[in-house]
């Protein structure tokens, strides 16, 4: 049986209807040639599985990404969250042939001139940023150098690099639909305003609030009181409120025996849930209900994107893994 012939570019010219001069322009990212062309030109170069020799052998030395990974949050109650994600971008980094350098740095030192520093000891074509949120400094030189990168855990509402997150908005409002379906309309969600993430699931609460006839939806952030001391206020009445959705499992599972203890003030039917699954919520007497996040997912779509923007994708891409509802044993119907 004779062997598949290598497509080459006039294949591609003659499939977008284009010249092939066009094309190899197009492949070669020079000048005069719109981004809409480059983009399909390189798109359709991917479908027909196009290399030439230039891009083997960039792909050949571009195929090293380096992740960088927030220490506080690898060291404490969401490493288990961030583990997942960890091991998910391993994964697919091994099935894509890519090598992939995970480091571990402190959030709170992040500068431009740390992150080029990270690139060049890993000699990176790439940059995964997990829990990082890019700001204009980064996003500008990340275009400028031409240096693929994509956040993991987290979004840019700016659009201006990719990201991959969970359903953060449509998992908000599941959580808070399910604390409405057992009848609760008076609801608490305790936040965190700091990352664009998080404030998809208070926009997800509200959404659910605003669409179910009676209900009232309180906020408080994190900024204004801390768990120990939103667990006081609740615990002495401070909020008319029958149920509480809090941004994460580690808050909700810090206020479980405040609220189901046997000197607690509120009544049987009160319910909390919470957000992330994180290993703390099945540990918690009692179970913890929550919105289960596929953390393994979002590593791998992560090291997919990137591989992706690697080869030549140019457009700025946003994807959501979906969550699920977990059971658990603290939403109760009134």
């Amino acid at each position: 049986m004779a062997l598949q012939r290598r497509a080459n570019q006039a294949d591609i010219a003659e499939r977008l209807g284009v010249s092939v001069s066009t094309v190899s322009r197009a492949l070669a990212n020079e000048i005069g040639i719109s981004d809409a062309v480059r983009r399909d030109v390189q798109r359709m170069a991917r479908m027909l599985g196009y290399k030439s020799k230039h891009r083997m052998a960039a792909v050949s030395g571009d195929r090293r990404a380096v992740a960088l990974v927030p220490l506080g949050s690898a060291t404490s109650g969401l490493s288990g969250f961030y583990f997942g994600i960890v091991e998910g971008m391993r994964a697919q980094a091994a099935l894509a042939g890519m090598a992939l350098d995970v480091r571990l740095v402190n959030e709170s030192a992040v500068t431009l001139d740390l992150i080029k520093k990270q690139i060049a000891q890993a000699d990176a074509g790439g940059l995964l940023l997990a829990g990082i949120d890019a700001w204009d400094e980064l996003a500008a030189w990340t275009a400028e150098a031409e240096v693929p990168m994509v956040l993991v855990n987290g979004s840019d509402p700016n659009m201006r690099v990719s990201s991959v997150s969970p359903a953060n908005f449509y998992g908000a409002f599941m959580a808070t639909q399910r604390l409405l379906d057992a009848g609760h309309r008076r609801i608490l969600h305790y936040t965190h305003l700091y990352r664009p993430t998080i404030r998809q699931r208070q926009r997800g609460f509200e959404t659910a609030i605003a669409r179910t006839p009676g209900a009232v939806g309180t906020l408080v952030n994190t900024d204004e009181r801390h768990t120990k001391e939103l667990l006081g206020d609740i615990l002495a009445g401070k909020h008319d409120i029958t149920a509480a959705f809090i941004w994460n499992d580690i808050a909700a599972v810090e206020m479980l025996e405040g609220i189901y203890g046997a000197d607690s003030p509120l009544p049987r039917h009160f319910s909390i849930i919470g957000f992330d699954d994180l290993p703390l919520a099945s540990m918690a007497t009692p179970r913890l209900s929550t919105t289960r996040v596929d953390r393994e997912a979002i590593g791998r779509g992560a090291v997919r994107l990137l591989v992706e923007h690697m080869d030549g994708e140019t457009a700025v891409q946003q994807l959501e893994i979906g969550v699920t509802m977990v059971e658990g044993e603290t939403v109760f119907s009134v």
